[in-house]
């Protein structure tokens, strides 16, 4: 049964929906999981280029699946959230090695793969494979939390509880793959977070928040906590070719898998690391810190550049370390602030032999 709530959506969909994304044309299930896992905390017109480059360089879930980590982090570089892009490579992998190569069509064995949760799961499903099944991405929670006047963080289990329930009450049988895209649509470009447009919107007749004058309550903020601030140094080593040390971080945590400078605490001695670990007395130069802000904590960098007068010191074992050229740059992962450091570092003159 289709509810005159979906079938305002769908009206609206049909005469203003977004239907030209570079992800709705030839859809195919790899097409719409790989959008829906770059548009997760990402606005459309950040991802475009990025899924462009992805589907050029990666056709196939197949391509994806036998690429290096490396590339894929390569060209996920400036997206964040980088355990995205580490779940993307190991689900091409699962979906290669335990499903043929082919995404399965439905919810429950969707959400067993690297980096799928439920609502992607429907994302895929019904847009896809053209089923029907329900959504809830951020988008759609501040839609629903305005319209049925929700209280609370979505981020907490009864609110999420409440807003799942309503979102699948809303979800048509048919035509439910156009109802996700309008959902979404509706969200991303009318009841957007600080300045929805109301009056253009398909629900307002019938929504508990515009009608109290409470849009902006809805959905409730997450309680806010003191974000503790961390500090390091970045050492920016630097051979006379102009070369730069990067070293590779482990899989798991921040920036994982990543290659990045050496870091260092600001309580050890700079000069005391170059000599234990280069054995040479190095030309050390400090720059101004700045702030790097994660989800949890703020990081304050501190970034120093070290020239070395040998181009092969300290280099770690094989595969943990490289020697970055800034004139032609591997195709490595690359942390955001380490990216901004090599451009900066692009723009000087290297020193001579």
């Amino acid at each position: 049964m289709t509810d005159t709530f979906s079938l305002a959506v769908l009206d609206w969909f049909d005469r203003h929906g977004r239907k030209h994304l570079p992800w709705q044309q030839n859809i195919t299930p790899y097409r719409v999981w790989l959008s829906e896992i770059m548009l997760q905390q990402t606005q459309v017109a950040t991802v475009i280029p990025y899924f462009e480059r992805f589907t050029q360089r990666f056709p196939s879930v197949a391509d994806l699946a036998a690429a290096p980590v490396d590339d894929v982090l390569h060209l996920w570089t400036g997206l964040g959230y980088y355990a995205r892009a580490r779940n993307l490579h190991r689900c091409a992998q699962q979906v290669v090695n335990d499903f043929g190569g082919e995404f399965p069509a439905t919810v429950d064995e969707l959400v067993s793969l690297p980096g799928i949760g439920e609502s992607t799961a429907g994302a895929i499903v019904s847009i896809a494979f053209g089923k029907t099944a329900t959504i809830l991405d951020g988008n759609v929670k501040r839609v629903l939390a305005r319209y049925h006047a929700i209280d609370g963080w979505p981020g907490q289990s009864g609110p999420l509880k409440a807003l799942w329930q309503v979102a699948r009450e809303h979800t048509p049988e048919a035509r439910c793959n156009h109802y996700t895209q309008a959902m979404m649509d509706l969200g991303a470009t009318v009841c957007t977070r600080t300045k929805p447009a109301c009056d253009a919107c398909p629900l307002g007749d019938g929504c508990i928040a515009r009608a109290t004058g409470t849009q902006l309550q809805y959905p409730g903020k997450k309680p806010k906590k003191d974000k503790p601030v961390k500090e390091t140094y970045l050492l920016m080593l630097r051979a006379p070719s102009g070369d730069l040390l990067l070293q590779q971080r482990p899989p798991q945590g921040i920036w994982g898998g990543l290659w990045s400078f050496p870091e260092l605490a600001l309580d050890d001695s700079v000069a005391d690391y170059c000599a234990n670990h280069h054995g040479v007395a190095a030309d050390i130069e400090y720059w101004d810190s700045y702030r790097h802000t994660f989800s949890h904590y703020h990081l304050d960098i501190t970034p120093v550049l070290v020239q070395l007068p040998e181009p092969s010191a300290g280099v770690m074992a094989a595969g943990q370390a490289l020697w970055y050229n800034v004139s032609q740059p591997p195709a490595v992962g690359l942390a955001a602030p380490v990216k901004r450091l090599l451009e900066q570092l692009h723009e000087l003159t290297p020193l001579s032999c």
